[in-house]
């Protein structure tokens, strides 16, 4: 077994590359996944691995393989490496190189006739969009599509805010027209969180087929969500302020969705 004690290594130095870059996310086709709990996702969700690197001082060859019940090739690092490209403080002694999945929207297929989406437009920010996605995995719907990204989904700090959700979901990225294209040619209703000509969101029926499309909380969705919904829909506030963050105003629509659905 191969061991690494200098993060002067030309591997490891990739690595950082990885850790740091989504271009070299997307040119290599790998990222970097952390903690038990993160891989074990990863692994449920047939993810496949390239290599696993571990700390023996935070967890042991056999934990490892035990996690794993599958061979895989494994690197020993030294605590220097480790701490080097750990990005986590805490994350187990695990960090496994993985490859990406295909996340175009035409690879996406529902188990249901009837699924509830989750769109996200234009969301800057890392930590968002893993509200989101655990959001989404909490109401166990359909897919996440994230319409015109910042960022990769592998980005690690959307990885780490996810707490691994990025793996429970179907997700899968586009623009707003291939989404908008996708969504009109399987029949699947839009509702658009807007505040112009909309109506507040529980009176909305949820029970057919529904993609619930949220934007940025300072400039809110693009014009063609809003000319091109089923239905624009508004979570009335109460308090001074006319907007809260995305990701309670998407699980707050979500599980009323659900609550329509009798949460099935």
């Amino acid at each position: 077994m191969k061991e690494i004690t200098s993060f002067q290594n030309p591997y490891i130095k990739n690595l950082l590359k990885l850790q740091e870059k989504s271009r070299e996310r997307r040119k290599q086709g790998l990222f970097l996944i952390e903690g038990k709990r993160e891989v074990s996702l990863a692994l449920k969700a047939n993810y496949e691995f390239d290599t696993v690197l571990f700390f023996p001082e935070l967890i042991s060859e056999n934990e490892v393989l035990e996690l794993f019940q599958i061979e895989v090739s494994r690197i020993q690092i030294s605590k220097e490496v480790y701490q080097k490209i750990a990005y986590r403080a805490s994350t187990e002694g695990i960090i496994a190189v993985v490859k990406s999945k295909n996340t175009a929207i035409e690879n996406i297929e529902f188990e249901t006739d009837n699924p509830i989406i989750l769109v996200a437009e234009g969301i800057e920010k890392p930590g968002n969009i893993g509200a989101l996605l655990r959001t989404a995995d909490a109401a166990n719907i359909d897919a996440v599509f994230i319409a015109n990204p910042k960022s990769d989904v592998y980005n690690p700090n959307i990885i780490r805010s996810s707490v691994g959700c990025v793996f429970t979901n179907k997700v899968a990225v586009g623009t707003s027209e291939e989404i908008i294209k996708f969504l009109q040619k399987n029949n699947i209703n839009i509702f658009a969180a807007t505040l112009q000509n909309s109506n507040e969101y529980h009176k909305e029926n949820y029970t057919n087929s529904a993609a619930i499309v949220v934007g940025t909380e300072a400039t809110g969705l693009t014009e063609v969500w809003r000319q091109i919904a089923t239905q624009n829909i508004n979570i009335p506030m109460q308090g001074q302020i006319d907007s809260m963050n995305v990701s309670v105003a998407a699980a707050i629509v979500i599980f009323e969705a659900k609550r329509q659905r009798n949460f099935k």
